[in-house]
């Protein structure tokens, strides 16, 4: 049940409506209810392990709660944690890790069998097991406790708005909105709308209408540079306006109902470096590997190389989240690279502020371009699509009519996006819309409306992040 699609638009309409006349614990097991079937339209065969994940945490943190020594605080923290990545290890890269070990073993003059491993990931897990994990070590800190109900937790877990691409929500910041109640507001419900609507906006006139274009330059045999150039500067706004525009719609969903889900993206094309970048790009997920792995591991207080290390750890396994391929791997170790030169940069290079505040446009072209390197990485299927791509960069070709038909249609698309994101980076002119009187609001509404249904396709594009 996709969000951009007319089902999922009558589903949540019956869900707000009837949420809105019951009592706080009713309302709570409707909504758990509701997001079961939610998840359950996805693939019903994968109820189970959700369920089964949602009692290994609700158990995990109260054992912890209740344990007196630290040493049985970390045995229950570490059957959450093992029980957890197990069974995200084996349903997301079981079969990478086996064609990977078959490959190497081949390249050796060894043949071993090459029985398929057909394995069906399930949607959401990467971002429910994420959030569960972080529940059950914020328990473990002291920083929060667990929640007595288990129909509550379940909830935590499986909100449908955030289940399958998250933001993935703290324990700390979703978990007592759920045990108290949510604050229904006429203002929350007209913040939710514009939200929604602002999400439809860019998923369905803006990154679907780039799609094309992307799939046409990265599936080429035979790509140019000018080709290769369109592609991946159109995939950077197709996957801005993809998973931003869910997080948007999930956010809006939410906020109609009482609910304040995390901000996700904070205008991540507009950082001038690659620490700024990470502070804006999927907040939820880098802000969980800082926390729950590169301040553990020891983050900068362990000296130069061990930070290093640590930087790199963390990027390798924040792209090996995204999904078992080697591309993925590369894309995280080449952030974990710009991270570590930006970090030694910025430590033996000195400059003033007046100083980069008059370089400031040249360093945010240099940064989206690296950003954009790292999205050709990010987007080609396959180590030899790869090698293919950056081929294609030094391959010169007399410009064609299909070459300027891309180019304009990207212009027309990324370019009123990007205005209308400088706005707000700068002026923060955009954020009085759902404050605005009634007859302004509904007409700016009313025009991302026409737009989304004269230019937008429903039910046909799924949610990039789905993947993952």
């Amino acid at each position: 049940m996709l969000f951009n699609s007319f089902d999922f638009f009558g589903f949540f309409v019956v869900v707000f409506l009837v949420q809105l006349v019951l009592p706080h614990r009713a309302r709570n097991l409707f909504l758990l209810a509701t997001s079961y079937f939610f998840y359950a339209c996805w693939d019903w065969r994968f109820v189970g392990l959700m369920a089964a994940s949602t009692v290994i945490d609700y158990v995990c943190s109260h054992k912890i709660h209740r344990s007196e020594t630290t040493a049985w605080k970390r045995r229950f923290l570490s059957i959450s944690l093992i029980a957890n990545l197990s069974i995200l290890g084996f349903f997301k890269y079981a079969g990478f890790f086996v064609d990977s070990w078959i490959a190497l073993a081949a390249s050796q003059g060894i043949e071993l069998s090459t029985r398929t491993w057909n394995i069906i990931l399930p949607v959401g897990i990467s971002f429910y097991t994420f959030q569960t994990m972080s529940y059950t070590w914020d328990v473990y800190r002291g920083e929060m406790r667990p929640l007595k109900r288990f129909s509550d937790f379940a909830l935590y877990v499986a909100f449908f708005p955030q289940l399958v691409a998250g933001p993935i929500e703290r324990g700390k910041h979703l978990s007592p909105q759920i045990e108290s109640g949510p604050r229904t507001s006429w203002q929350g419900v007209r913040s939710g709308v514009w939200m929604v609507t602002k999400g439809l906006f860019k998923k369905a006139v803006i990154a679907d209408n780039l799609a094309p274009i992307v799939a046409d330059s990265f599936g080429s045999e035979s790509p140019h540079s000018l080709q290769v150039l369109i592609g991946v500067y159109a995939f950077a706004f197709q996957i801005y306006g993809d998973f931003s525009g869910y997080t948007d719609i999930a956010r809006g969903v939410a906020r109609m109902m009482g609910y304040a889900l995390s901000l996700n993206f904070r205008l991540p094309y507009f950082a001038t470096n690659p620490s700024e970048f990470w502070k804006r790009w999927h907040v939820s997920l880098s802000s969980f590997l800082r926390d729950y792995l590169y301040i553990p591991l020891g983050g900068n207080r362990a000296g130069t190389l061990r930070t290093y290390r640590n930087l790199l750890v963390t990027m390798l396994l924040g792209g090996l989240w995204h999904g078992a391929a080697w591309n993925f791997v590369i894309w995280g170790f080449y952030h974990g690279v710009l991270l570590i030169l930006y970090e030694r940069l910025s430590r033996t290079v000195r400059v003033s502020d007046a100083w980069l505040n008059r370089i400031y446009p040249i360093r945010l072209m240099v940064m989206f371009h690296l950003t954009c390197v790292g999205w050709l990485i990010f987007r080609a299927e396959s180590t030899i699509e790869l090698q293919t791509l950056f081929a294609g960069l030094f391959h010169y070709r007399p410009v064609s009519l299909e070459d300027c038909q891309a180019a304009w249609k990207l212009v027309l698309l990324a370019g009123p996006l990007l205005v209308l994101q400088a706005a707000k980076e700068y002026t923060k002119c955009l954020n009085f819309v759902p404050n605005l009187s009634p007859v302004p609001r509904l007409a700016i509404c009313a025009g991302c409306v026409v737009a989304i249904l004269t230019l937008g396709s429903f039910g046909k594009q799924e949610f990039i992040y789905f993947q993952f």
